[in-house]
């Protein structure tokens, strides 16, 4: 609808009187905000269509699921809130009727009331290079890209795997367009980058009405709001972390490259050399068990000692226009480097773009430069804890914890002038396999249980088990640093780096009763390096925090199938897999580079299927009596629940579990052709059941005939004990029929919790 109607008097122009903007904001219509996600790389998380995400955008306990490493789920995630304001100064607004001596509008880090009447979203839409694999398991479509990918339009000459293009205009009269650009090279899988250009377009409302003027020191800001709970906490009280870390208070910020004369920046010999940016990670938090020197990456002490906060989060510049006329990069953005209090008024919902108060504040935090220590500097120097910084300053730590702000400027726009930035943000830390391994041995020393040999990442060796744990964690500096080089030399190379050969287009996983048969496609063969198939197997839940991944089969091109019968599964277990194509280590300096684990890997479950039973005789639980004391001898401890197998089945049958007294807790029309059917325990209506007797009803739906002669393949032994057939014998004659519909049978069966 047209919320301004401009008129134009001798060159100028007036806007509404003040009290129709009461009437205006009432009535303005909530813009639908709209997401797109990248799961193609180690890294996974959405973008939303207003410019940005903030807290609480309904997907779960305030989280934005940027997550690391996403192989072991989206409870990876590293993010609370983000936050994007655009700001200048003497800004002739058309509403008010004057001019406001500081304008800042933008979204984040939390939805605010008035963010409709800001930011006027004019699209989003996901480009991809090429389809993902069709991936089946068992006939159904068994990829979770069939469920998060949103493609609209296909682009062969893309520059990335995927890319996020987002459009809106504000209320300021600058209009954003923001490409994010996500990669599935396994060097390059861990970040995005956000290509962003400003133009002063002079667009200030969501029907389209233009006003031009030039917009005199413009800022462009984003803040940075993350908390690595991840997999440790899910809410108050759950898991082993503290809950005040899903908020972040305990996380620190660090920043460098503020100043390029610097030795730091100068120096080839330093980390931080032609770097300007932040990261972030975990910092000992208060209400954790453990001591301020056994917390550090926040180790599951009760079970296995796996950190959560062996992690690093952030952004780096990797472009920064100098001028509107002048497109080098300027290695003195960003002008503004301070961290925030998350909590701190400025990021209050309610604020108004017309409170000249507020917005002055605002402006100011996204102009101030840089702090002489950075955040972690200071809370290191003078603080134990990072939530003891409130009581000393207030502006920055108002309970919340710390944000950490980039703010690009000041630029002069005039009508049609516009600002290119471009930034990578990524995760990275140790890997899960180092993750466990020293979280394990931490844990060894913590509960006195052994004493492993604790080698430092130098090669030295240590006894104290809490600098081991800690010199590994902070290895993820090195990680990040490193990830920020590799997206900086991906940008300079015009995104022109090696590539390994493409997944294959289809990857088929069939269950059977002995084995579990892959097959795949055979297009990666026509890569010029291209050497072989790894295949990985997970067993239990895939993308889990407790999945383990194993390599179950390799060939090279000398060699090359493109079959696999996996006879190592065991029966009763739950498995996922994914196939990946490699190269010859010729691409990029003797690396092998393998396509990416996310194209093809499988979330609908594998498992050995006996055959349907011959008789209802053979019908029977497994485990019979079921001791949840014994679950892990039984069909596991991690994945599995308390699971429970119905054999020897009719291939078409109701099966159906009562309580002793009679009571249907559970049923499942089992129509798979097979004989199995696995309950985890669970009532229908979502209860876990308790010790006691239960009943198995199972009952033929259908009459089924022999298609051939069938003969057993062990002794049939009926209720009573008597031997039916023995091992060979003729059962059934071709046309015979084996079951009559409505045939049924009980079994009972014991529980023990």
């Amino acid at each position: 609808m047209k919320t301004i109607k401009l008129h134009k008097q001798n060159g100028l122009q007036y806007g509404l009187p003040l009290f129709l903007l009461i009437v205006m904001v009432c009535t303005q219509v909530m813009q639908a905000q709209d997401v797109r996600w990248f799961r193609i790389g180690t890294l996974h998380g959405y973008s939303s269509s207003r410019g940005t995400e903030v807290e609480g955008e309904g997907y779960g306990v305030n989280t934005n699921f940027f997550s690391w490493p996403a192989d072991y789920g989206l409870s990876q995630t590293a993010v609370r809130q983000k936050a994007y304001w655009i700001g200048c100064k003497n800004f002739y607004d058309t509403v008010l009727g004057k001019t406001l001596s500081y304008k800042v509008v933008g979204v984040g880090p939390r939805e605010a009331e008035e963010r409709p009447n800001m930011i006027f979203e004019q699209g989003i839409r996901m480009i991809a290079k090429y389809p993902h694999p069709n991936v089946f398991v068992d006939d159904q479509l068994a990829s979770h890209l069939d469920i998060y990918e949103e493609i609209d339009e296909y682009d062969e000459n893309l520059p990335c795997d995927r890319m996020i293009i987002i459009k809106v205009n504000t209320s300021i009269g600058v209009t954003m367009t923001k490409k994010v650009l996500a990669f599935s090279q396994p060097y390059h899988d861990d970040y995005f980058i956000y290509d962003i250009t400003y133009k002063n377009t002079g667009i200030i409302n969501s029907a389209g009405d233009v006003y031009e003027q030039t917009l005199e020191d413009a800022y462009f800001y984003f803040c940075y709001r993350y908390a690595f709970a991840g997999e440790s906490s899910g809410g108050q009280d759950e898991g082993w972390g503290a809950f005040e870390s899903v908020w972040g208070a305990n996380t620190l910020n660090h920043d460098f490259g503020g100043n390029p004369l610097a030795t730091d920046f100068t120096d080839p010999g330093s980390p931080y050399h032609q770097l300007r940016g932040f990261y972030s990670y975990y910092g000992p938090a208060q209400a954790r068990p453990v001591s301020f020197e056994e917390d550090w990456g926040c180790p599951n002490q009760n079970k296995d000692g796996t950190m959560s906060g062996a992690r690093f989060a952030g952004c780096a510049t990797i472009h920064a226009d100098t001028d509107v006329d002048d497109r080098s990069d300027n290695i003195y953005q960003p002008r503004t480097s301070w961290y925030v209090s998350s909590d701190e008024g400025v990021w209050s919902a309610g604020v108004s773009q017309y409170d000249e108060v507020y917005m002055k504040r605002r402006y100011d935090f996204m102009s101030e430069g840089h702090p002489e220590l950075s955040h972690a500097e200071l809370i290191e120097a003078n603080y134990l804890y990072a939530q003891e910084f409130q009581e000393v300053d207030h502006d920055r730590n108002a309970g919340g914890g710390s944000s950490q702000g980039q703010g690009y400027g000041p630029y002069t726009l005039e009508p049609g002038d516009s600002i290119r930035i471009v930034f990578v943000e990524g995760l990275n830390g140790l890997s899960r396999e180092k993750n466990r391994e020293v979280g394990g041995n931490w844990l060894q020393y913590y509960t006195g249980t052994g004493t492993p040999e604790l080698v430092m990442p130098d090669g030295s060796t240590t006894t104290d088990a809490n600098a081991y744990k800690k010199a590994w964690v902070f290895t993820g500096v090195d990680s990040i640093l490193q990830m920020y080089r590799n997206a900086i030399y991906n940008f300079q190379s015009d995104y022109d780096i090696p590539q390994p050969p493409p997944p294959p287009d289809e990857f088929i996983v069939k269950s059977g009763g002995d084995r579990i048969t892959l097959s795949w496609s055979d297009n990666a063969v026509s890569h010029p390096n291209f050497n072989g198939y790894v295949l990985y197997r997970s067993e239990g839940n895939v993308l889990n925090p407790n999945s383990v991944y194993q390599k179950i089969f390799e060939c090279d091109a000398s060699d090359v199938v493109h079959t696999f019968d996996d006879i190592t599964a065991s029966r009763g277990f739950d498995y996922y897999y994914y196939i990946q194509s490699k190269d010859d280590g010729s691409t990029e300096a003797g690396k092998v580079l393998k396509s990416g684990m996310f194209w093809t890997i499988t979330n609908v479950p594998a498992y050995l299927r006996r055959p349907a039973g011959s008789f209802l005789c053979e019908v029977r639980v497994v485990p019979n009596p079921y001791d949840i004391r014994a679950r892990s001898l039984q069909f596991g401890d991690e994945f599995q629940y308390d699971r429970i197998a119905f054999y020897g089945l009719p291939p078409v049958c109701d099966v159906k579990v009562f309580t002793e007294r009679g009571d249907m807790i559970w049923e499942k029309y089992h129509d798979d052709g097979s004989g199995d059917e696995l309950w985890e325990s669970v009532t229908s209506s979502g209860q876990i059941i308790v010790s006691g007797i239960y009943i198995l009803y199972v009952e033929a739906t259908e009459d089924v005939f022999a298609t051939q002669d069938m003969y057993a393949t062990h002794d049939i032994v009926a209720d009573n004990g008597e031997i039916m057939f023995r091992k060979d014998e003729l059962m059934y004659r071709e046309g015979e029929q084996i079951f009559s519909k409505g045939e049924s049978i009980y079994r009972k069966f014991v529980v023990i919790r």
